[in-house]
């Protein structure tokens, strides 16, 4: 699938970096692990040369484009002034602003520098604030590498147990096995098993955290009311509301889900599209839970207003606030996921649509998504196929059928013609 100066690098990595790559996502198997030389725009070009339509957008942070002008200019134009200075600046003052300005239930923010960080932080923040330790979180649902949520995240579902009384399943060795005694798991999506849990174990939560969508599971979407119900029980049991809008924040909609869900949390995370690719990340919330920051809780981090990612943010946000940047992501992925829905109806493969049009995922012959034990049931061999091919064409989605497509300001029209083009080509070519 890739050229000889890839599987070259990949042998030399391999000698000195574990899977010869630096997140075990990046690992795609022995000589069709991609190596990156550069990107610009909607595209990227690998070590022998290739050049990808990028449906990757490096996880999700690319929202503008990569190596956008306007972002690297304001960051270029900050680190000559330093990147570092163990003080405060104006400048993460004013994307705090703006990141309270955007999302509607953020009255306090503070700065971090991933997604992984912001879960950890605001999770700590909700079991001070609460004097509790339990959480729960969702199976699928991805909160970052830390220990505290990294359970039943890619675990076969078979471990998972029974849905009436899932089994919390480490996603990593190393993990300390009573670290089981703080987590509680349920399949995303199930209205009666959450309000059975909260009445059990409500009064002994700290948080409930969830994704919007389970964004590294297919962007399975949540059904109607169950957010609703999430922000009803919570309040009802004293409990903190977390919505992790890693992936979701300033890409669905200018106020995240917040916004296009009209829920309000009482924190939120974020990351990924909030500097398009540079790093940075917040977390933040209500005035009154954020408030006991500094007082008996502790937060920070040498970098977590690194000057880099700062100026990503301000230059990000402010284009985000000028310009109808995710209106027009909409409408172009909108056309893709259509054109793609119609390629699959006509040849007579089942497939189900989840996410929105700025990150959407499909699963195959399957009738219907509502969680991770519905997506197992999804045919991950034909996705896999079909994304093997595409990519030896030069359209790129990620080699995981969980990781949803993403859609960047410069995925032209044509992009999305090419992208159908290859798509109608390469399914006929799979059914024979």
């Amino acid at each position: 699938m890739f050229g000889p100066k890839t599987l070259a690098l990949q042998k030399r990595a391999q000698e000195i970096v574990p899977l010869g790559v630096n997140s075990n996502f990046r690992f795609w198997g022995e000589g069709i692990t991609p190596y990156v030389e550069r990107a610009k725009g909607a595209y990227l070009w690998d070590v022998d040369g290739r050049k990808y339509i990028d449906y990757r957008m490096a996880f999700g942070p690319i929202i503008l484009g990569h190596s956008y002008d306007e972002v690297d200019q304001k960051v270029i134009e900050e680190i000559q002034k330093g990147i570092l200075f163990a003080m405060t600046g104006e400048l993460e003052i004013a994307v705090a602003e703006m990141i309270a300005g955007m999302a509607p239930a953020m009255e306090m923010v503070r700065l971090a520098c991933s997604g992984t960080e912001a879960t950890m932080h605001a999770i700590r923040v909700a079991r001070a604030y609460t004097g509790r330790d339990l959480i729960l979180k969702f199976e699928g649902n991805y909160h970052g590498f830390h220990d505290h949520t990294l359970w039943s995240t890619y675990a076969p579902v078979e471990a998972y147990g029974n849905r009436r009384s899932p089994i919390p399943v480490p996603a990593s060795s190393g993990i300390p096995k009573s670290m089981r005694e703080f987590i509680i798991t349920l399949p995303f999506n199930d209205f009666e098993g959450f309000e059975r849990m909260m009445r059990s174990y409500g009064e002994q939560i700290a948080a409930v955290i969830s994704e919007p969508c389970q964004g590294n599971c297919a962007a399975i979407n949540p059904q109607e009311g169950f957010l609703e119900l999430m922000r009803r029980k919570t309040e009802e049991y004293g409990c903190v509301f977390i919505l992790d809008e890693v992936k979701t924040g300033f890409r669905i909609a200018n106020g995240g889900a917040q916004e296009y869900y009209g829920v309000q949390p009482d924190l939120a995370t974020y990351a990924k599209a909030l500097g398009n690719g540079y790093p940075i990340a917040a977390f933040g919330g209500k005035r009154e839970i954020m408030s006991i920051i500094g007082h008996g809780v502790a937060q920070g981090g040498t970098y977590t207003n690194n000057k880099p990612g700062v100026a990503g943010a301000y230059a990000t946000l402010s284009l985000l606030k000028s310009k109808p940047i995710l209106k027009t992501i909409e409408q172009r992925g909108q056309r893709l996921m259509d054109g793609l829905k119609e390629i699959f109806e006509e040849n007579d493969i089942p497939a189900v649509f989840t996410g929105y049009p700025a990150m959407f995922a499909f699963s195959l012959g399957v009738e219907a998504v509502t969680c991770q034990r519905d997506w197992a049931q999804s045919d991950h061999a034909l996705y896999l196929k079909l994304a093997e091919k595409a990519i030896e064409c030069g359209v790129m989605p990620d080699h995981d059928a969980r990781e949803p497509w993403f859609l960047c300001y410069e995925h032209s029209d044509a992009d999305i013609d090419e992208t159908l083009n290859v798509y109608a080509e390469i399914v006929k070519e799979v059914k024979r």
